[in-house]
């Protein structure tokens, strides 16, 4: 189940969900009945579960500000931060903050296209600080986004990256408003809710 929430840092409330199956009729167990009245809400919503998770965030977040929903940021885990779905919902106007993984995607910095690993080593290292830098790149479609590596506090030898297409935000905002999207969504799971601190409203 693909899950939308809003939080204004005090609550989260879940808005809106998608059940998705597969696209693969191999990996389907059981198949839409050929009976069902294809203007129901049931025919739409099993339809809905063969799309692909990217399309279905762009459906979620086109339904939320349909029915008169606001947020500052899309706050989001590394599965989604992927350059075609950024560059929709940045297109969208919406502006993104999640982690990214190093996998295969590159970043262009100064003309040149980049790995993660490869934009840390360019950085002067900030030993004394959880934030080990910061540097403003593009992805390989063009869009300009901010990438902030911070100390993984499980692996000390390691780090983490996260990433923010509003090149306006501080690393330390990027930090703590990626700690809302974790903290927020497993509080609720859990049904404990409390925020601490007060932060601008989030799509999660």
């Amino acid at each position: 189940m693909l899950t939308l929430g809003w939080s204004d840092g005090f609550s989260f409330a879940p808005i809106d969900f998608v059940m998705l199956s597969s696209a693969k009729l191999v990996n389907r167990i059981c198949e839409m009945k050929e009976h069902i009245y294809k203007r129901s809400h049931g025919y739409k919503r099993r339809l809905e579960a063969l799309t692909r998770k990217p399309d279905a965030v762009v459906d979620l977040l086109q339904r939320a500000l349909s029915a008169g929903f606001t947020a500052d940021f899309v706050l989001m885990d590394s599965w989604f931060t992927q350059a075609p779905l950024l560059q929709k919902l940045h297109a969208m106007g919406l502006s993104v903050i999640g982690m990214i993984k190093e996998m295969k995607q590159r970043y262009r910095l100064n003309g040149k296209l980049m790995s993660l690993k490869e934009l840390y080593s360019t950085l002067p290292k900030n030993k004394d600080n959880e934030i080990l830098g910061s540097i403003i790149v593009e992805t390989a479609c063009g869009l300009r986004v901010k990438l902030v590596f911070v100390q993984n506090r499980n692996k000390r030898r390691e780090w983490l990256a996260i990433l923010s297409t509003d090149l306006t935000v501080s690393a330390d905002e990027i930090v703590r408003r990626n700690a809302l999207e974790h903290r927020d969504f497993f509080q609720i799971h859990k049904k404990f809710s409390k925020a601490r601190n007060r932060v601008p409203r989030s799509f999660i």
